[in-house]
């Protein structure tokens, strides 16, 4: 795909997470207003994640356009650095979180949204922006991929990173519901303490096959196996 185009879309994914978390905040939700406001949700984190992405790969296509036929060393050394991050970003957070909370959500929703999406929302979250945070981060993310061939770490530090931030956001739920006394997710509410300790393991590793996906489907598109790229680390 050309440069242009591919900037365009960029362009136009930031534009539309700017939007959504907007319009996100300015919803008038009880539960915005309580201890650890919006980012005690994993869907806002991820939304959070996918706009500073999307930012920084905007950066990278600015930063190229006004370095290109340059012979700086420096601005070369700096872009190397930013695209390192953005890789590192897609591997790490972009792809394995997006698609975590896309198949997560409408998992638990088409067997009882109750679970994790009560009716009540309805009430406060239109169906589009319902989608613009639960849906399109996944072909949003996938189209990033197919426009751009990201370098993934090696394994072993890519997953104990992914895992990282999945143990660190299980315990910020823990330290959440010590404060207040409710779950985040009204699955939560409706386990047992052994049933949550299995769920919060079995979503942790679920976060670790997407990464571990990512790292396939990346790979399978740009024909670049991963021993190639993590060659000489």
């Amino acid at each position: 795909m050309a440069l242009i185009p591919s900037q365009v879309l960029r362009v136009a994914i930031l534009l539309s997470y700017f939007s959504i978390l907007c319009h996100y905040k300015a919803l008038d939700m009880p539960a915005h207003q309580t201890y650890g406001g919006s980012w005690k949700f994993l869907t806002f984190i991820d939304l959070v994640i996918q706009a500073v992405f999307f930012g920084l790969c905007v950066l990278i296509d600015v930063s190229c356009l006004l370095t290109k036929g340059g012979d700086s060393r420096e601005q070369e050394r700096q872009l190397r650095k930013l695209i390192g991050l953005r890789d590192w970003m897609m591997a790490v957070l972009a792809f394995p979180v997006g698609a975590f909370v896309v198949f997560t959500f409408w998992s638990l929703y088409l067997y009882d949204r109750e679970l994790v999406y009560p009716r009540l929302l309805d009430n406060f979250i239109p169906q589009w922006l319902n989608h613009g945070m639960h849906t399109t981060v996944l072909p949003f993310i996938i189209i990033e991929m197919r426009t751009t061939n990201h370098r993934y770490p090696s394994r072993s530090w890519g997953l104990a990173a992914v895992c990282c931030f999945g143990v660190g956001y299980i315990l910020w739920t823990c330290w959440v519901h010590q404060v207040t006394g409710v779950w985040v997710y009204p699955v939560l509410e409706r386990i047992t303490p052994l049933a949550r300790a299995i769920f919060f393991s079995a979503m942790t590793a679920v976060i670790c096959v997407f990464y571990t996906l990512g790292e396939i489907l990346n790979s399978y598109i740009w024909d670049n196996p991963h021993t190639e790229k993590v060659k000489g680390e």
